[in-house]
């Protein structure tokens, strides 16, 4: 039999701030820029009741560890239950389950933060956040992590939430935290635009971004559904987290509907993020580039915290083992 670890997401709630989850996520898609193995989501929906079921898995071989998500979200409970089953990548053995909630937020949002210091100006200084949920929450933290911000505007539909995002936010950072009535309002002048909504239709005019504005996209991975416009894709220099996305068939909704409305082509695609992180393909090569990190959500930022929280834990005397059989055991047919 083989020790498994089990983490509840209380036990790994507060195990790393938010520069040690971007410190670890960069370190995955490093690995991943230099050949590693990832695939994006899979995804299966149900019809009634409404819900889908989603998998991505990362092998991260330097830092020792493989695996990725397990979801579950909607169904009759119109809720979501994340599973993170964690694989050491020499032996094969299972290391630990966690329960992959809590991290949630935080290891997407560190690679969004990973994109903004690939892609972004190094005075950056100005962001506007499109959403104002636990998503966009996470984006933020990290993002501040990166670059030395002085002023934030959020927008989202809701004025109770938006107000709520930047009364909470503005005293946890150095910057000014700000709600405001559009999302015009929002974007204009910024230096950093992050959309983290559920939005099917664009939620601001790529014509109104600056010259030099980073653009980070992370509420879709739906075909048929996009945060960002056509004009924002088309004068971007466009980075997503993995190829396979943006390709025909993919999830990268904002960039296939560019490619089938013939506003881009294929070669559209810059480079993955990984690769750029790598220093296998340049980022960001002039000042007034507007640059995109379309971020779907990966096993690469999954593994590499799930494999810190678990460091974590061990160190913390957290958790409680489970055992399990090995299939030279187990998997018998007696």
């Amino acid at each position: 039999m083989t020790e498994t670890l089990f983490l509840t997401s209380a036990e790994v709630d507060g195990l790393a701030t938010p520069a040690e989850y971007v410190e670890a996520v960069r370190e995955g898609y490093r690995q991943v820029g230099e050949g590693a193995p990832a695939e994006p989501r899979t995804k299966l929906t149900n019809a009634e009741p409404p819900g889908m079921l989603t998998t991505y898995a990362a092998v991260l071989p330097e830092t020792g560890a493989m695996g990725g998500y397990m979801y579950a979200a909607g169904f009759g409970e119109r809720d979501a239950w994340f599973a993170t089953p964690l694989f050491d990548a020499e032996s094969g053995e299972p290391l630990a389950l966690l329960d992959g909630a809590s991290m949630n937020p935080y290891k997407t949002g560190a690679a969004g933060a990973v994109g903004v210091d690939a892609l972004a100006r190094e005075d950056a200084a100005s962001v506007a956040v499109i959403g104002s949920g636990a998503q966009a929450r996470g984006q933020l933290k990290a993002t501040a992590t990166v670059r030395d911000l002085e002023t934030v505007w959020v927008y989202s539909p809701t004025k109770e939430n938006r107000e709520a995002f930047a009364g909470d936010l503005n005293p946890q950072l150095d910057a000014s935290v700000a709600a405001v009535a559009s999302a015009a309002a929002a974007v204009e002048d910024a230096d950093v635009v992050i959309t983290a909504t559920t939005a099917s239709e664009p939620v601001f005019d790529g014509d109104l971004l600056e010259p030099g504005t980073h653009v980070t996209a992370m509420g879709q991975y739906d075909a048929d559904k996009r945060e960002l416009d056509h004009a924002t894709i088309e004068r971007s220099v466009y980075v997503p987290d993995l190829r396979a996305r943006a390709d025909p068939g993919g999830d990268a909704g904002s960039f296939l509907s560019a490619l089938e409305a013939g506003v881009v082509d294929e070669d559209h695609i810059h480079a993955e993020l990984g690769e750029v992180v790598a220093g296998a393909a340049p980022g960001r090569e002039d000042d007034d580039d507007v640059t995109v990190f379309d971020s779907g959500g990966t096993g690469i930022e999954t593994v590499a915290s799930a494999y810190m929280l678990y460091e974590r834990a061990r160190e913390a005397d957290l958790g409680q083992s489970i055992d399990f059989a090995p299939a030279s055991e187990a998997l018998t047919g007696e």
